[in-house]
């Protein structure tokens, strides 16, 4: 038998993720481009400046909030990590600061044991791999230890600018209830999310949708009296219908596609 080489796709970082945006091409939007166009703009218009909402002052705090951040609240990490950040910012003096003296400082956070021994491990790997710089690419980002694709979009979008989609809860969520870019796993979510959103939105999408699903499409009930796109929105689960907003939004003339 032959060996078959896996071809994988500009800016993929392995075979499971350039399977995943094969099954994705199979799995439709069921938007036209130009509902798509219109969903984005009125999420810009909303919020031209979205923020993440996890507090850090430099990518290594950033890196280490959304590692933190797993299965835990924003604001639960915020409050731990503040105190923390302001004695440990840099690797050098997290691995100062030591295990034990992390897991007290992290303690009200969920799985903080194992959190605490990751981001330990964490700094070492950047001292000894990188100098103690964050790395700016996805693939040096998942060899640290307790980084997944999720956090590495995160820390590739917030902390150097790059075009990503980090799909969490509230994404996989949004993406499959309003059936924008359906997927079975969060790789087929995000490989879909690219492929629709339109390249102009495509830097601010991941903190519209997620901050979408946060406040207003929530997972008990999404909250479609207070939704700018609730007349665009296909989801079965839409409890309302509601005029086009004209005030707040003013229509803008958009090619129908063909």
């Amino acid at each position: 038998m032959k060996n078959v080489k896996l071809k994988l796709s500009p800016g993929t970082a392995n075979p499971r993720a350039a399977s995943a945006a094969r099954r994705a091409t199979r799995q439709r939007s069921v938007y036209r481009k130009a509902d798509v166009e219109e969903i984005f703009r009125r999420l810009s218009v909303q919020r031209p400046e979205p923020k993440g909402e996890l507090e850090h002052v430099n990518a290594f705090t950033l890196l280490v909030a959304v590692a933190l951040s797993a299965q835990a609240t924003d604001a639960g990490v915020n409050k731990a990590t503040r105190p923390l950040f302001a004695v440990a910012d840099t690797p050098e003096k997290m691995l100062a600061l030591g295990e034990e003296k992390l897991r007290d400082a992290i303690k009200t956070i969920g799985l903080y044991r194992n959190k605490a021994k990751n981001v330990i491990a964490l700094s070492e790997r950047l001292i000894a791999d990188f100098g103690g710089a964050v790395p700016k690419t996805r693939e040096e980002l998942m060899t640290l230890p307790g980084v997944g694709r999720k956090t590495a979009n995160v820390v590739l979008q917030m902390a150097f600018g790059q075009s990503t989609i980090a799909v969490d809860t509230h994404l996989f969520r949004i993406a499959n209830r309003i059936r924008l870019a359906p997927g079975k796993t969060p790789d087929e979510v995000e490989a879909n999310l690219m492929r629709v959103i339109p390249q102009k939105y495509l830097y601010h999408a991941h903190h519209w949708l997620i901050l979408h699903g946060r406040y207003v499409c929530k997972a008990r009930r999404p909250e479609c009296e207070r939704c700018i796109i609730a007349d665009i929105c296909k989801s079965p689960e839409k409890s309302c219908d509601i005029p086009a907003p004209l005030v707040e939004l003013p229509p803008q003339v958009i090619p129908v596609a063909g």
